[in-house]
């Protein structure tokens, strides 16, 4: 029996959404993903693309970034509005700023042009089974202090009594660190936990979205209290089981 093959690709067809204005384009990209055994459906513009997520539901969105009328950041940008589908943008353009810009709007992951099949291919289904695996992981809650308190039952994140929107990264980076409180967690670790296997050696990844979580949950970000850096190796949630324990005492 053949044990390599994992739980992703033991289910269902996954519907995957690919969205270019080159026809050649998403016909090879069409090509290369049936062949895995995905279920590929294609708009060729913001507009249509924007009705097939309504209409479809895809379970992963390919979004080319250079596109007439709406770009790609647009498209984004009004997906994230409504809908955590996983988002790979695709450009042409290996340029930093672009790739952040991507990532700051709430994209998964980037695939720069030109690409293999085999890349391609790799990055959607790493990127579906970290969303599928997080989503059959235990949650809980975690009143870290009068401040900061996280349900993870419910997906929710509250500092100062108000609720905070956390995008689906963040909020898997999150999870593994206050599930590590008090740990150190290397820059591997948590890639490979939060973006999968296939991006241990980018750790500009892991510095980007600490930011991130960083300006929404700090009080002061350049000095923070929650999330910190152990440096050269990765970062450490503060350990806040002793206000945990004084809590209950209290209760009791």
């Amino acid at each position: 029996m053949d044990t390599s093959k994992t739980n992703l690709e033991n289910t269902p067809k996954y519907t995957i959404l690919v969205v270019d204005d080159e026809k050649r384009m998403v016909r090879f990209i069409r090509l290369n993903l049936e062949q895995d055994g995905f279920h590929v459906i294609a708009a060729n513009d913001g507009a249509s693309a924007l009705e097939q997520v309504r209409t479809q539901l895809p379970d992963l969105i390919l979004l080319d970034v250079m596109m007439p009328d709406m770009s790609g950041f647009d498209v984004l940008r009004k997906i994230r509005e409504v809908n955590t589908v996983p988002v790979i943008m695709l450009t042409a353009k290996g340029e930093e700023d672009d790739r952040i810009q991507g990532l700051d709007l709430g994209a998964d992951d980037y695939v720069t042009k030109p690409f293999s099949p085999r890349e391609l291919v790799s990055r959607v289904k790493a990127v579906l089974r970290r969303t599928k695996t997080f989503q059959e992981e235990q949650v809980d809650i975690a009143e870290v202090d009068s401040r900061l308190k996280i349900d993870f039952s419910r997906r929710e994140v509250w500092v100062e009594g108000e609720k905070v929107d956390l995008r689906p990264t963040e909020y898997r980076l999150l999870y593994h660190l206050v599930k590590n409180a008090g740990w150190v967690n290397t820059h591997e670790q948590l890639l490979t936990k939060v973006w999968g296997f296939e991006y241990r050696d980018e750790p500009h990844y892991v510095r980007l979205y600490v930011n991130y979580l960083r300006k929404k949950l700090e009080e002061d970000p350049s000095n923070p209290k929650y999330i910190l850096t152990e440096r050269g190796v990765g970062y450490r949630f503060v350990d806040y089981s002793h206000n945990q324990e004084e809590k209950d005492n209290v209760e009791a």
